[in-house]
């Protein structure tokens, strides 16, 4: 039997990069045209975001906890668990994530920051850079990643909007995005894929934006 440390990333690797990016394809032909309904959630988020009265945060919490909970349901729950068991684990926290936006939709959110930019731009990124990837790694239009439709762009956008935001509860709804994303860096890394950059720069970024904002308060 192996000693534990003889393996590698790539031992705990339960599926192709194949079967993986497949998955997406299959995903958006089922839901499509879902899209465009979610596409247009994440940009009404994005003009409440930057119209900044504190009453709208009310609703942008409300779209996420929707979109959290509809993600985690449809495509981990549904479709990733089938070729990764370890989803499976998983899942329940997008539940938690949507439950907790849920609960700071009663005033726990508010958008006056003037320190506002990177918050907004990761978001934008997640909403709008995100379906735009597929051809810059050699994969076909189909196997695009939507807010809304696909866990990181709506993760990352999520992230972005609470870097932006301020209230007393923004901590609490910081670590599980964050950790989804440094998974799901690790599943990209460990296929080799050059997309692994994308979530492993956003957590840095949310992580050095978090401290900036502590040290200049």
């Amino acid at each position: 039997m192996s000693q534990w440390w003889t393996y590698r990333l790539e031992d705990f690797l339960l599926f192709s990069p194949r079967v993986y990016w497949r998955m997406f394809e299959l995903h958006n032909a089922a839901l499509w045209p879902l899209h465009v309904i979610t596409l247009a959630a994440g940009s009404a988020v994005m003009l409440l975001a930057l119209r900044r009265p504190r009453r709208h945060g009310l609703w942008i919490a409300l779209i996420f906890a929707a979109l959290w909970a509809f993600v985690g349901w449809s495509f981990l729950g549904s479709r990733y668990a089938a070729v990764n068991w370890v989803v499976v684990y998983v899942t329940p926290a997008f539940g938690l994530q949507a439950l907790l936006l849920a609960i700071t939709a009663a005033g726990g959110l508010a958008f006056d920051r003037k320190d506002s930019r990177l918050g907004l731009l990761l978001a934008g990124i997640g909403l709008v850079a995100y379906p735009l990837l597929p051809p810059l790694f050699g994969r076909p239009w189909t196997a695009a990643e939507v807010f809304g439709i696909a866990p990181d762009p709506t993760v990352m956008a999520a992230l972005g909007i609470l870097l932006a935001a301020g209230g007393r509860l923004v901590l609490l709804l910081v670590p599980i995005p964050l950790i989804w994303l440094l998974l799901s860096g690790l599943t990209l890394y460990t296929m080799g894929d050059a997309q692994a950059w994308l979530p492993f720069s956003a957590v840095g970024a949310v992580l050095a934006g978090m401290v900036l904002r502590h040290l200049i308060r």
